[in-house]
């Protein structure tokens, strides 16, 4: 469905578009369309002075899983984790060491200082990251937009899923342009 409201005070959340992940294959859009998109969102959300907030991953936590069956955390390689130049400086910079954006890193307290009560989320991967923050800003009582061309996952199935039955269920959905559209029209 196209995105049809944005609040006055909408954030851009951008998730782990960093040195670490862009080189993986992703689907269905490769890592360079997904920067590019997300690029053009940061710099429309700047062009309407509305927050752009930049994260990357630097760990994973050390929990069994049936991936992880012996628990071992995840540390990235300092390399990996500087943000892809493309997206510009953020005006918040947010590590996170969870797949979610908001667990311990003051996220959404940064957000309500700003007065935002919506958040737009792209990034990779789909069913990881971005999903993980999708729920918690929903949980938190933001309203969610996803704008599924500006995301990708290495697994196209995680993807598919997300987009198809969990979005819908926390946010609006849409594209990159309808976004651009909605601020340029917003700032009339």
């Amino acid at each position: 469905m196209p995105i049809k409201t944005l609040d006055p005070k909408t954030a851009l959340i951008v998730i782990d578009l960093q040195a670490g992940s862009v080189g993986a294959d992703m689907a269905p859009h490769p890592a360079a369309d997904v920067v590019a998109r997300s690029a053009r969102l940061a710099d429309a959300f700047r062009r309407h002075g509305l927050p752009v907030v930049l994260v990357n991953v630097a760990a994973a936590p050390g929990v069994r899983t049936d991936h992880n069956p012996e628990g071992t955390p995840f540390e990235l390689p300092e390399q990996a984790l500087p943000v892809v130049p493309e997206l510009g400086e953020p005006d918040k910079l947010i590590t996170k060491r969870t797949p979610g954006a908001f667990t311990g890193t003051g996220l959404e307290e940064y957000l309500r200082g700003q007065g935002v009560t919506q958040v737009v989320v792209t990034g990779v991967a789909t069913g990881d990251g971005v999903a993980a923050t999708v729920q918690q800003a929903f949980e938190l009582g933001f309203h969610v937009t996803t704008p599924i061309d500006a995301m990708a996952d290495p697994d196209p199935g995680r993807h598919e899923f997300s987009v198809t039955h969990h979005f819908p269920h926390r946010a609006e959905t849409g594209s990159t342009d309808d976004l651009v559209t909605l601020l340029a029209a917003n700032a009339r």
